[in-house]
């Protein structure tokens, strides 16, 4: 059986889909035969048209758009197209106009062309479903899978100054609220991710001692998740959470919120808070500080959460729907 993945054009500041379908790809059953296709343009309307044509030019017996580039479905063989979609939040936020745009040509015209939708949690199932109104038939969830890369390291004692691992500074990734929750503990705060001007000034007006990463490679962010001892992701929107997988698999406790599908991707495995309360944030971090039996307790349940996250286990699962097709 031949697969063609098709990926967004290559950048060195987007990689998490790329990342993800090249540990799926290398993970498929020996009788399937994987194709990777990147586009070659990333913005302009002439660009767009230039990757529709090109990747029909490149089309299998199954072709799978792995997410972002949903409208090169458009000139796709239906029946023998399935495409990812990880989250629908540009469609459903933002300026009206251009939320329009996106729903329209990134995802409702998209999805009639292609047989097949696979979502990675049931929370953007549901998201999906309401916004979209795209029959339930034609969604299946497959949720992403953990690196082999990470690979669990028993963290021997807490640091003598905690270090908090945050990954994402996004608008959702709620760091204005982490900051107010730990300027008056003794900690030091480690943000991937490019800071925005105002994320900036809070910390410096709460005098957090903090270092911040961006455009790091795989390998640099696994080293920040050994070298922590708790990560924080207090995120008010996310389409699955695999930071959560992260540290269940590498052994660090994390800290999330209690909103889907943090809290079922986490399943017990993560102390779990309201993101807009910055008392209870303040309040975990603290407990998890001070309570060596906490965070055992959260590190045993993470590493049997990620156990069902594995390459081998979400590869299975699309090999089956390809099969199906």
């Amino acid at each position: 059986m031949k697969v063609t993945y098709f990926f967004r054009k290559s950048s060195p500041h987007f990689h998490s889909i790329e990342e993800l379908f090249a540990n799926i790809i290398n993970n498929l059953p020996k009788e399937i035969d994987a194709k990777k296709i990147h586009s070659k343009y990333h913005t302009g309307l002439v660009g767009r048209i230039k990757n529709i044509f090109e990747a029909k030019k490149y089309q299998a017996e199954i072709n799978h758009i792995t997410g972002d580039i949903n409208y090169i479905s458009l000139l796709m063989s239906k029946q023998k197209t399935i495409l990812t979609i990880h989250d629908i939040a540009p469609a459903i936020s933002g300026g009206f106009v251009k939320r329009n745009i996106i729903k329209y040509f990134w995802f409702k015209i998209p999805v009639k062309k292609v047989k097949y939708v696979t979502v990675i949690s049931e929370f953007t199932k549901r998201q999906v479903i309401k916004y979209l109104k795209i029959p339930e038939n034609k969604i299946h969830i497959i949720p992403n899978c953990i690196s082999p890369e990470l690979k669990y390291l028993p963290k021997i004692e807490m640091s003598q100054k905690p270090v908090l691992l945050q990954i994402g500074t996004k608008t959702n990734k709620n760091i204005p609220n982490l900051i107010k929750a730990i300027k008056n503990i003794d900690c030091k705060l480690i943000i991937i991710g490019k800071l925005q001007s105002e994320q900036s000034a809070l910390l410096e007006e709460y005098k957090i001692d903090f270092e911040n990463y961006s455009n790091l490679s795989y390998a640099e962010i696994i080293e920040h998740y050994k070298n922590c001892d708790i990560v924080t992701f207090v995120s008010t929107y996310e389409g699955f959470g695999v930071p959560i997988l992260e540290a269940n698999a590498i052994g660090r406790p994390i800290i999330t919120s209690n909103i889907s599908p943090m809290s079922e991707v986490a399943n017990g495995s993560a102390f779990l808070v309201n993101p807009y309360k910055i008392n209870e944030i303040k309040n975990a971090i603290i407990k998890l500080i001070d309570s060596e039996i906490d965070r055992k307790k959260l590190v045993e349940k993470g590493l049997e959460n990620a156990k069902k996250y594995s390459a081998q286990n979400i590869a299975k699962q699309y090999a089956e729907l390809y099969k199906k097709m």
